[in-house]
């Protein structure tokens, strides 16, 4: 598994030369996590990664076909997400704010990578993420750490700007 320093270093300037500037268009639901619950990303294409919820983290449902969960840290949430309306049993939709840098990945950034179909990498949680040519590389405006959203999804939530 690639380490997310030595991935964020290898992509960072490819997201800067090739990539463009996305906002999430769709809205969120959202409540605060259960401190030590494990969270499961599904994807359309499989399971994507898994992550622990620490105190404050915030258990977020993409509005997507696949509805894939995944934590967010209180204070990045509070920067990308502002809330529209309170739900029952603690949820809450959330209108999403602020812009992303994202790269498509290609077969041709898997052959430099002697990679097959699938490239295994520490997420910036710890875990690990795979990702596969189609799917999106992403950081955000601090360029302080990259992660994948699978290509079905991205499609389905972000928007060139």
């Amino acid at each position: 598994m690639i380490s997310q320093k030595e991935f964020l270093a290898h992509f960072l300037p490819i997201i800067e030369k090739y990539g463009s500037r996305y906002k999430k268009f769709s809205l969120v639901k959202a409540k605060k996590a259960e401190l030590g619950t494990w969270i499961m990303t599904k994807t359309s294409d499989g399971f994507e990664t898994k992550n622990q919820a620490s105190a404050g983290d915030m258990l977020v449902e993409n509005q997507t076909s696949s509805l894939e969960q995944y934590l967010v840290k209180e204070d990045v949430f509070s920067k990308k997400y502002e809330i529209e309306h309170c739900l029952e049993q603690g949820w809450a939709t959330y209108k999403p704010i602020g812009e992303i840098l994202a790269y498509r990945v290609s077969n041709v950034d898997f052959e430099f990578l002697e990679a097959l179909d699938a490239l295994e990498f520490e997420a910036p949680w710890g875990e690990s993420m795979t990702v596969k040519p189609g799917d999106y590389l992403v950081t955000p405006p601090e360029k302080n750490e990259i992660y994948r959203v699978a290509q079905k999804e991205f499609s389905e939530t972000y928007k060139q700007i």
